[in-house]
């Protein structure tokens, strides 16, 4: 169960970004409209099968002043594909247009209360949580038919509240140390 509830404020935090810089909450959503947080991993057969449309989806909303942050706390340890080398070999080949970043301490997560990956926390432009959950209501794109985060999207970018705040985090769980 996330830490965060709908209309929680975000919990701030700066991580190391698979670009060699590290990015702040403050820096990646100051003046935007809505950000969007999505803990993710490179190995998840689950991120991977939604990956597309989450990069499809950040590439579609820029322009409306919508920032994404992927966070992938997984331990390497415990799944090597996890590592900072894997997380920029995902970065490429997906050309994530979004800074991916790693909470190697699970800090963050633990924090967020985030507990599979992908699990998505959408902000407004006050950073107060107003959508929690899955991207849409199927992994499998030819089954997909609610699109929960662009509804979510267009709901937060209009003033409105989403037609659906929270929806179960579909996937693998947070590899935890």
């Amino acid at each position: 169960m996330a830490n965060v509830k709908i209309g929680d404020s975000a919990l701030a935090f700066e991580l190391p970004s698979v670009d060699g810089k590290s990015y702040s909450l403050e820096t990646l959503s100051e003046g935007r409209a809505a950000t969007a947080v999505v803990f993710m991993c490179n190995h998840c057969p689950y991120v991977l099968a939604w990956l597309d449309r989450l990069v499809a989806t950040a590439k579609d909303y820029e322009s409306q002043g919508v920032v994404f942050a992927g966070i992938n706390a997984n331990d390497p340890a415990k799944y090597a594909a996890d590592d900072m080398p894997g997380m920029i070999k995902l970065a490429e080949e997906y050309a994530l247009p979004f800074a991916y970043l790693h909470d190697e301490t699970q800090e963050v997560a633990t924090a967020y209360g985030a507990e599979r990956t992908p699990e998505i926390f959408l902000f407004d432009g006050d950073l107060k949580l107003r959508y929690h959950g899955a991207p849409d209501d199927n992994h499998d794109v030819t089954q997909a038919s609610e699109p929960y985060l662009r509804n979510a999207l267009d709901a937060v970018l209009a003033g409105n509240a989403p037609p659906v705040a929270e929806t179960p985090a579909v996937g693998c769980t947070i590899k935890w140390k």
